[in-house]
């Protein structure tokens, strides 16, 4: 059995050269003075990825040109070397080309784990080796841990604020350089109060939104990314009664209740939730709450953490969002890129093109793209 490394940074070898992800949030910013606490060599580096001719400074959360400004002062103070790289292209290709073909296809993407896997564990790692470092500190909520040669991921110890599941295609190489100083017994409040007692700037700073590169509302923000890419069609019950009709499927996702475009029968009808997308025939299927509840789902892509698939029979826990709920499962098949789980008790928030990642205990054993439910 794994044991999660609470203390990760009293691990790491002398010669170890930290880089540190620097988003100019408070979680980075702490992670950073940690690191520089050690006394080992390191250096932040920030990520700006806003297009060349952007002239908006607005803060957008991470990777803006107001984070950017943010983590210079709190490098400033923590007497770290501070670097900008620009990786537009990067992000362009990896991240954002895959969220709007997702949604134009039909399914419901989360850039946030291509994000972590292609650019802040794949390119920005790559560049950060290149400049001497052999380890990489972000300011996730996360552990790791050892299984002989093997790296594990783990849950943060202050679960209300892990990430683990958004980290949960981190290949072994990425792993073994992954430092995560917040994972071990670090709420939000303690955070806070830490970067307060270091006087960084970054200590009140509120959160920062989910998609650093949505500049308006999702649905404006899918209408001028995907114009041309998707057409009207029909709203129908879960009977084939057509009850209206919809500007495009990318404008939903399974189990929405608002925006359908569609008045109730009566006033006291039963509210309607999207049960299904059918890109085929262009139709969002809608019905009842119940109807939305699924027992078992099929999820492909997958990336194992440490070792091959489990055993058909195993039981374990499977997360379907970010910050759900686990829910009991039994695995029925599995192997290198797939499985399918049948849940002790029936779910509704299976939106396919969402990650289902699969837990025993506190340890990440894996995760995949949710293809089907039934």
């Amino acid at each position: 059995m794994a044991v999660a490394a609470d203390r990760p940074l009293e691990l790491l070898p002398r010669s170890a050269v930290v880089a540190v992800a620097m988003s100019g949030g408070v979680d980075s910013s702490v992670a950073a003075a940690r690191v520089a606490a050690t006394g080992l060599r390191a250096f932040g580096i920030t990520l700006a990825m806003w297009p060349g001719t952007r002239d908006s400074v607005r803060d957008r959360g991470c990777c803006s040109i107001d984070a950017v400004d943010d983590a210079r002062r709190v490098a400033t103070v923590l007497s770290l070397p501070h670097y900008v790289w620009n990786l537009e292209r990067d992000f362009e290709s990896a991240v954002v080309r895959g969220f709007e073909d997702g949604y134009a296809s039909g399914i419901t993407p989360n850039p946030c784990v291509t994000c972590n896997q292609r650019i802040k564990f794949g390119a920005l790692l790559d560049r950060a080796r290149a400049a001497g470092a052999s380890h990489l500190a972000t300011g996730h909520y996360a552990r790791t841990g050892r299984r002989g040669a093997l790296v594990t991921l783990h849950r943060a110890r202050d679960q209300r604020r892990d990430q683990a599941y958004v980290l949960h295609r981190l290949d072994q190489r990425q792993l073994r350089s992954g430092v995560f100083p917040l994972g071990g017994d670090a709420s939000k409040a303690d955070v806070r109060a830490e970067a307060a007692s270091l006087g960084l700037g970054t200590a009140a700073k509120p959160e920062s939104q989910d998609l650093c590169f949505v500049d308006s509302d999702l649905r404006s923000e899918l209408r001028a990314r995907l114009a041309g890419r998707y057409l009207p069609g029909v709203i129908a019950d879960i009977d084939g009664t057509v009850l209206g009709e919809h500007e495009g499927l990318p404008f939903f996702t399974v189990g929405q209740r608002a925006g359908l475009g569609i008045a109730p029968s009566r006033p006291d009808a039963t509210p309607r939730y999207v049960i299904e997308l059918l890109p085929e025939v262009n139709t969002v299927v809608v019905g009842p709450r119940e109807a939305l509840r699924r027992s078992s789902i099929e999820a492909s892509a997958f990336s194992w953490v440490a070792g091959g698939a489990p055993p058909v029979g195993i039981e374990c826990e499977a997360q379907l969002r970010a910050h759900g709920n686990p829910h009991p499962v039994r695995v029925e098949a599995a192997d290198a890129q797939s499985v399918r789980v049948r849940f002790a008790r029936p779910v509704d928030q299976a939106a396919p093109g969402q990650s289902l990642v699969l837990y025993r205990g506190d340890e990440v054993l894996g995760g995949g793209m949710i293809r089907r439910a039934a």
